[in-house]
């Protein structure tokens, strides 16, 4: 069991330490939501989170596969509900490969990536799958 212990520091802020490493974050409401917008707001880490699970658990994955994912990138786009109550309506998650594996490569690491434990706590929201095409031109 991981701690996390959340301080609210008044003015829609709050300080999150993570327990084992002693890391901290701050979050703010959003602009369109009373907040000052400084800095990510609640609902923005729960995209990070998404994000940066489905970057991990595809990490493992080319570790398992002994291939190099270095320069990986996830844009997580998050759209919010415009009636109240405010939620999370879509997360649309887009991977760029700046170096292409294999198509099988590729098809293991695009089914790790929709397997993160992140993906299975957001199947309440409707979640676009995730798009791990070849190799990108900028």
């Amino acid at each position: 069991m991981v701690n996390i212990q959340v301080e609210y520091q008044g003015d829609l802020h709050c300080k999150a330490t993570h327990g084992p490493s002693g890391a901290e974050l701050s979050t703010d409401a959003p602009k369109d939501n009373q907040g000052r917008g400084e800095s990510f707001s609640p609902t923005d880490l729960v995209a990070t989170a998404l994000g940066t699970c489905m970057l991990t658990i595809m990490g493992i994955a080319a570790r398992t596969l002994h291939i190099d994912i270095s320069g990986v990138t996830a844009t997580v786009e998050k759209e919010m509900t415009a009636a109240l109550p405010r939620r999370i309506q879509r997360l649309v998650v887009k991977i760029h490969v700046p170096n292409a594996p294999s198509p099988a490569d590729r098809e293991k690491l695009q089914r790790a990536a929709d397997a993160c434990q992140c993906t299975k706590a957001c199947t309440r929201m409707s979640r676009s799958p995730s798009n791990l095409p070849g190799a990108e031109s900028n």
